[in-house]
């Protein structure tokens, strides 16, 4: 799956509303077999990449761990790029967020700058995200340097994790289960051919 999400394909365009996610998204979220994040547990239990983890909170509802993303090279600066995966497994995306996991989004954004300093990068040099559609579905932050660029920042994709609790907190508690979310998904994935099969090609 991870290979197939950076093969050039055609691209296309959903508008998820909160009642076309109910219908389509979260059924097919919900088949995904638990042996497809295996790997996911196996870190947070440290039975995989215990050495790489640089930052962990194991408080159970608002922890999580933080470790380097294997697309950087953990020496670069500029390019920094870690990854925050939160301890509980009933986070899947975006969607499944309220108000009562602010606790560990402020978490997050708190230690992310802690984690950072490890290579020298100040606070006001980093860019936190969540992806809707994520790659895997366990709630996870990326947390780079702002002068990173790439696919992973697009608009359609990257939620910024600031605006995420601004959005909980001064707008409604229940934001993300009453948004439309739209963004691009490759022909070629099992999502869209997901949505395909139930909207038609012309979804």
């Amino acid at each position: 799956k991870h290979i197939d999400k950076h093969r050039r394909q055609q691209r296309r365009w959903i508008t998820e509303t909160p009642g076309l996610y109910t219908s389509i998204t979260e059924p097919f979220i919900n088949a995904q077999p638990a042996s497809r994040i295996q790997w996911v547990y196996n870190i947070l239990s440290k039975k995989e990449e215990a050495e790489r983890i640089i930052y962990e909170d194991p408080d159970r509802a608002n922890g999580f761990i933080i470790l380097p993303d294997l697309k950087w090279d953990a020496a670069n600066a500029a390019s920094m790029y870690l990854v925050a995966i939160v301890h509980r497994r009933d986070l899947r995306s975006l969607r499944d967020l309220t108000n009562a996991h602010l606790p560990l989004l402020n978490n997050i954004r708190e230690k992310a700058v802690i984690a950072a300093k490890r290579y020298g990068v100040q606070r006001d040099k980093l860019r936190l995200y969540i992806h809707y559609q994520p790659s895997y579905y366990h709630l996870h932050v990326h947390i780079t340097n702002v002068d990173l660029e790439g696919r992973g920042i697009a608009a359609d994709r990257a939620h910024l994790l600031d605006t995420v609790i601004s959005n909980i907190e001064d707008i409604a508690h229940d934001y993300y289960q009453k948004v439309t979310l739209a963004y691009a998904l490759g022909s070629d994935t099992e999502l869209w051919q997901h949505w395909a099969s139930h909207l038609g090609s012309s979804a």
